[in-house]
């Protein structure tokens, strides 16, 4: 699997990346979390993705429509199976309103997301079918969007995941600090099973897309794995 590139890797790096054939060049899954979706910072990290220069896969969270999923739940009684495939279909509504304010590509299977990326366009993931179609996820309150970005990025063959959030992180966090603190979901550990991460909050927005049109990612690196004592 391909490193997280930096700064310096990407300026030696980049002009024989455009040139390479389109499956082999890099694939980044950004991941852009619902609670951005009142934030003027949504439309500037749009912005700043944009600048990627290879394969790009956003996944959004659920917004106020997997909020709205949560409310029902206890008044109508439904279960968490139930639940789940709701809050799916709402990072899916999130997903249509972000398609139609920002002109991006739609994609609901690894097909679609191909045929964005042959267009040198980013994708923008419709995610009900393929988790719906998928044996390996679990359905829960655990598994959110986080999961759902992680479970793509290795279906996919990601380079690496960017998670885009409201909170900025320590550099090189521990994966299982960022789950007790409520940065990922519990099940996202599980799901990531070796892409690397890298967490991006407000504080790295000045500069993301300066470093994304290098090839970098801004934000700070998750340690996925414990250093042996």
């Amino acid at each position: 699997m391909s490193v997280i590139p930096t700064p310096a890797a990407s300026s030696r790096t980049d002009a024989m990346a455009r040139e390479a054939p389109e499956g082999a060049r890099p694939l980044l899954v950004a991941k852009i979390g619902g609670s951005l979706h009142a934030s003027p910072n949504l439309a500037r990290w749009i912005a700043a993705l944009r600048r990627w220069p290879h394969r790009l896969t956003i996944v959004s969270g659920g917004g106020p429509f997997a909020d709205a999923v949560r409310a029902a739940q206890p008044r109508l009684g439904f279960d968490e199976k139930t639940a789940h495939a709701m809050a799916v279909l709402a990072m899916e509504q999130y997903a249509l309103a972000l398609s139609q304010l920002y002109n991006l590509d739609l994609a609901a299977t690894l097909e679609d997301i191909d045929a964005a990326h042959a267009q040198g366009r980013p994708a923008l993931w419709r995610a009900s079918a393929m988790v719906c179609a998928a044996s390996d996820i679990t359905p829960g309150w655990d598994v959110t969007s986080d999961s759902l970005a992680a479970w793509l990025a290795r279906r996919s063959g990601a380079s690496a995941l960017l998670m885009i959030k409201s909170v900025d992180v320590g550099a090189d966090s521990a994966l299982a600090s960022l789950v007790s603190a409520g940065v990922v979901d519990p099940a996202f550990p599980a799901y990531v099973d070796g892409t690397p991460v890298v967490v991006a909050g407000p504080g790295a927005l000045a500069s993301a897309g300066a470093q994304l049109a290098g090839g970098a990612l801004p934000g700070a690196p998750v340690q996925l794995k414990k250093i042996a004592s």
